[in-house]
């Protein structure tokens, strides 16, 4: 039995990255939630911390999203 080390290391690499990545954008959006939510507290509005939290969370669901639809077979 052959195994090819040279791909596991790329998907172990890759799945790596890509975790940190959302975990980056997902605590962006976290930041984000909590800048509108402070700006609500004082009288104000925040709508840069809003749409700061709704495109990271968006983009989180995206990238969920096109890993399971690279996961099920269904959904080729």
């Amino acid at each position: 039995m052959n195994i090819d080390w040279t791909a596991l290391g790329e998907v172990t690499a890759v799945s790596i990255g890509v975790t940190f990545a959302v975990v980056v954008v997902f605590a962006l959006g976290v930041l984000g939630l909590a800048r509108h939510e402070g700006a609500k507290e004082q009288g104000g509005t925040s709508a840069v911390g809003a749409a700061q939290a709704g495109l990271c969370f968006l983009a989180c669901v995206a990238v969920v999203a096109y890993g399971i639809y690279l996961i099920v077979p269904q959904f080729h």
